[in-house]
């Protein structure tokens, strides 16, 4: 373990002055420049669907490396890993050992689990700077729907807690329904997906301000492209640079409330915040604590209630009407939406031991497919990026070579 030190470090590019070979530069910046564009030209075509069996062996030692300094960091935290394991053991021995504990620990189990779930699939919504992994559309919005329908269809909220069995089944006695008890009976996943997206933004912030302390270029495209949008002037961007621009003053000048502003709306620009904060070295409590609030309370309510009210009783069937207004479409469209609607509050009602309709409607069959594609296609995408990034160590290593 004594190499760790120097484990899936990249090798530093020079900054200052060029060396000279008779006085002269040996590359001019637009040299330079013309090779960097070239370089990263190269490594995007190296995708699956182009050099399929390069990619995979680059990613595979992308992989290594990875694993390589992940295995080294915790070797450096040896004694905090320690007393992480001798806890974990102790878990397991009043996990396994019978008792009257069991009850609390059966249900801190499934709370466990449940928020690690959701704060999962917020992280994963998050990382990459926007390209992630949507999961609100994919299970968040989709879950809050389904809540929101079987609610309004059982006028109440008193199904199961969460997590939710296959089949929900409405209480025999109904309550009061209302706006506020269904965006109770949401909150819990709702406020950990929230958090695990504002975790996700910590990767980037962590980056560009190691980057800035220690005055070295950091080894990341989107850092490099955040310096040149901060070099160029407001008159020679499109709208999407000055908009950017406007977001990083606006956090730069107001600070824990500009960033709040920022995470608090449904809000493309935010993807730089991170950097934009570790650049301007944003302390990490300011940067963090407003980026949760924003993201896991105030945004996470808006949202919940765009949801909640378009998947409403009434806005429903109003939008199945509307669906059969299209000129010539109309009816049949109407009609699968229509059915999946009355075999979904069907479902609802079924007593337990009696039997499932095992009919499944197109619309369902879809989204489920559509769901897989869209998993298969981040999984794809993980495997492109860090093919690519281990071609870029090599390109690295290359231009080295030659400057010395």
């Amino acid at each position: 373990m004594a190499e760790c030190g120097a484990a899936g470090e990249l090798p530093q590019r020079r900054v200052g002055a060029k060396e000279q070979q008779n006085g002269e530069p040996i590359d001019s910046e637009l040299a330079v420049d013309e090779r960097k564009q070239r370089d990263r030209e190269e490594r995007e075509t190296l995708v699956l669907w182009k050099k399929p069996l390069l990619t995979l062996h680059y990613f595979t030692l992308e992989l290594l490396i990875t694993l390589k300094g992940w295995i080294c960091r915790l070797w450096q935290q040896r004694q905090t890993v320690f007393g992480l394991l001798i806890l974990l053991i102790l878990l397991s021995i009043a996990y396994r050992i019978e008792g009257t504990h069991q009850k609390y620990v059966r249900y801190m189990e499934k709370k466990t689990l449940w928020c690690a779930y959701w704060v999962g699939l917020g992280i994963l919504s998050s990382v990459g700077l926007g390209t992630g992994l949507h999961t609100f559309l994919l299970y968040l919005g989709p879950h809050i729907a389904s809540v929101t329908l079987a609610a309004y269809e059982c006028g109440s909220v008193d199904f199961p807690e969460p997590p939710y069995p296959d089949q929900i089944v409405c209480p025999q006695h109904e309550g009061s329904i209302s706006l506020w008890t269904i965006i109770s009976k949401v909150r819990l996943e709702a406020c950990m997906w929230g958090a695990g997206t504002a975790i996700g933004e910590l990767p980037p912030y962590f980056m560009a301000r190691a980057a800035r302390l220690s005055g070295a270029e950091p080894d990341d495209e989107d850092y490099q492209k955040f310096e040149e949008m901060l070099d160029q002037t407001e008159s020679a961007q499109d709208f999407a640079s000055r908009a950017k621009v406007a977001v990083q003053k606006l956090i730069q000048k107001v600070g824990f409330l500009g960033i709040l502003a920022c995470a608090s709306i449904p809000n493309p620009l935010f993807d730089l915040a991170g950097i934009t904060c570790g650049h301007f070295l944003v302390p990490f409590w300011t940067f963090f604590g407003a980026t949760l609030i924003g993201k896991a309370v105030i945004k996470m309510h808006i949202q919940k209630l765009f949801v909640i009210i378009t998947f409403s009783r009434h806005i429903v069937e109003q939008m199945v009407s509307l669906i059969g207004a299209v000129p010539l479409l109309g009816a049949a469209l109407q009609k699968p939406f229509r059915e999946y609607l009355e075999a979904q509050k069907a479902k609802l009602h079924h007593l337990r031991g009696e039997g499932i309709p095992t009919e499944e409607n197109w619309l369902s069959w879809l989204f489920e497919k559509v769901v897989v594609i869209m998993v298969c296609f981040f999984v794809c995408s993980i495997v492109n990026s860090m093919a690519q990034s281990y071609a870029k160590r090599k390109q690295q290593k290359y231009s080295e070579s030659k400057t010395e």
